[in-house]
């Protein structure tokens, strides 16, 4: 393997409440305060690359779930609540920013309430495959330090972890 890595700010956190509370086990702190700080990391970069991008968040989640449903692109508005894990009413509010920005549209795909859809739009697409290649390579950099090998095993173990905290079940979101 490799020499073990120096210690950091969450060893001592748990040295200090080992040495405050003994008897209390504090092993949490070197998973948990580990996975809130890289997620902090993780966040405020996608942040700052979405904006520069021209991107933010809820909107590249919306288009990337229509992408990711295959042709045509297209989806209900329950659908895609369900799909991007937010309310019918923070889709609707999605919809229409992103409507007003060209990127999706609001189609029928037959007759009566359930057939009101969002079809993702040329100009949505294209700007969905610059940003997430450009989302993508930057977030490969991220882990780059990391061997393949032991990326692999990081990406094990967190899917164990979230698994048994009834973690979101499988979707197939990329990006997300």
């Amino acid at each position: 393997m490799g020499a073990e890595p120096p210690r950091d700010g969450a060893d001592a956190i748990q040295d200090a409440w080992r040495r405050e509370l003994p008897g209390v086990s504090v092993e949490s702190i070197g998973v948990i305060t580990r996975i809130w700080w890289a997620a902090k990391v993780f966040g405020d970069e996608r942040r700052r690359r979405l904006a520069r991008l021209g991107v933010d968040v809820a909107t590249l989640d919306l288009l990337s779930t229509l992408r990711r449903s295959g042709p045509p692109y297209r989806m209900s508005p329950g659908e895609l609540a369900d799909a991007c894990m937010v309310t019918r009413g923070a889709i609707t509010q999605r919809v229409e920013r992103a409507a007003a920005s060209g990127l999706v549209e609001r189609t029928t795909a037959g007759t009566g309430y359930h057939a009101r859809a969002v079809t993702l739009t040329a100009t949505g697409n294209d700007l969905l495959d610059r940003v997430v290649a450009d989302l993508l390579a930057a977030e490969d950099d991220l882990i780059a330090h990391l061997a393949p090998e032991r990326r692999e095993q990081l990406a094990d173990l967190l899917r164990e972890l979230l698994a048994g905290l009834g973690g979101p079940a499988p979707s197939g979101q990329v990006g997300d």
